[in-house]
């Protein structure tokens, strides 16, 4: 007999809001089916509110583990479109913090595997270490979280010879303890009973369904955005594409940890082969009337954004693809013929972030279907007066 169980969208596993239903039978998944609307946040359309450089401290904010993602994504398209070239110290810069937030965003999803195996000191010991690239971040930018490095025309903030040994030490020690959690990894029979052969995702699917990132690599797809298509300094970086073939939660964390050794050679070669001179140069108020699509590997994968300026100091429509909602489908096809218990560790395998992919805000007219797309002020608006007629207030303050 079929049973269909709802998970989320408030769940003890689920860090973020999104609402999944398995139908079973017994243990065994027969059919999954994702429900996302949970987290809209209006930015696509608070996008359009302001202009070209307020948006960098915007988009970051689409995604706190990976904000350097969306904000570089998005000055690679802006650049091209007001057609100014970054210095090259600008660039190293740029893309140096962009593989050590690849090792932040990599080494907190270790740990996460970790919990989910129920292997909390694997967990306690990457999250221990990934302090050590928070604080070389926070020396770089002065934030752990938000870096707010990037500016329309190369980044913000320089590095001195003190702060590039710092970095060269401390890359010192990550590497070591990323060989140890290799050998974790691939040996300690715990951790690879429970890891191998959950969440099953064919090259040929993986294909089929568009994934990306490490989910893809992990069925053996030789995908990589650095490769096929280099941005601005990657096709003079040596670094090899990761994969593994056993097409499992297994192989998607074998591919993370040689991801995190390749992190470390391309952020040795920036530092060793930096070169002299600005680091930003002067861009305009104002884009010429054209669009653009900015592609980004970041650290879930193939990050997209689509920009169409009309010629003011504002974009006319700013469109995010990020990796997550691009892995929704696999993931899909992960969960079938999967166990009940292994629900989390399939889901988490995909590093998933689900306020990445959902920006937007509609209302639905129940009675007509009518569709409107809301405005920031008009959303805040509803919520101060639904905030007013709520019962319980407590003599809070509305904080808008």
């Amino acid at each position: 007999m079929k049973f269909n169980i709802p998970i989320g969208p408030q769940h003890p596993a689920l860090k973020e809001p999104i609402s999944l239903r398995m139908t079973v039978e017994g243990e065994v998944i027969r059919d999954a089916d994702l429900r996302l609307g949970y987290n809209h946040r209006g930015m696509e359309k608070l996008a359009e509110e302001k202009n070209w450089t307020q948006n960098i401290y915007l988009v970051e904010r689409i995604c706190g583990i990976c904000s350097h993602s969306h904000a570089t994504c998005y000055v690679q398209g802006v650049e091209k479109l007001m057609e100014i070239e970054p210095p090259k110290r600008g660039l190293y810069i740029r893309y140096l913090v962009s593989e050590l937030e690849r090792v932040h965003s990599h080494l907190l999803w270790l740990g996460v595997a970790g919990h989910e195996a129920g292997f909390d000191s694997f967990f306690m010991y990457t999250w221990r270490d990934r302090e050590v690239v928070m604080d070389l971040l926070e020396m770089i930018s002065g934030n752990r979280v938000h870096y707010a490095m990037n500016t329309l025309g190369g980044v913000r903030r320089d590095l001195d010879e003190i702060q590039i040994k710092k970095i060269l030490d401390g890359l010192v020690v990550l590497r070591q303890r990323t060989e140890y959690y290799f050998k974790i990894g691939a040996s300690e029979p715990t951790f690879v009973g429970r890891l191998a052969g959950v969440g099953y995702l064919s090259k040929e699917k993986a294909i089929a369904l568009c994934a990306c990132g490490p989910t893809a690599r992990a069925s053996g797809i030789t995908a990589d955005v650095r490769k096929d298509d280099p941005q601005a300094v990657y096709d003079e970086v040596p670094f090899d594409v990761c994969t593994a073939d056993s097409c499992d939660v297994l192989g998607r964390t074998v591919v993370r940890i040689k991801e995190l050794m390749e992190s470390y050679k391309i952020c040795e070669f920036l530092l060793r082969n930096l070169p002299a001179g600005d680091i930003a140069v002067k861009a305009p108020k104002k884009a010429k009337p054209n669009e653009v699509v900015s592609r980004y590997e970041a650290p879930r994968g193939e990050n997209i954004h689509y920009i169409r300026s009309n010629g003011t100091e504002r974009p006319e429509r700013l469109k995010v693809r990020a990796p997550t909602l691009a892995n929704y489908p696999a993931t899909i096809e992960m969960l079938k013929n999967g166990f009940i218990a292994d629900i989390p560790l399939i889901f988490a395998a995909i590093d998933p972030c689900i306020c990445c992919a959902e920006r937007t805000v509609e209302l639905v007219n129940a009675r007509s279907g009518e569709e409107t797309v809301v405005r920031f002020g008009d959303l805040r608006k509803l919520a101060g007066e639904r905030f007013a007629k709520s019962p319980v207030k407590r003599n809070a303050v509305w904080p808008f």
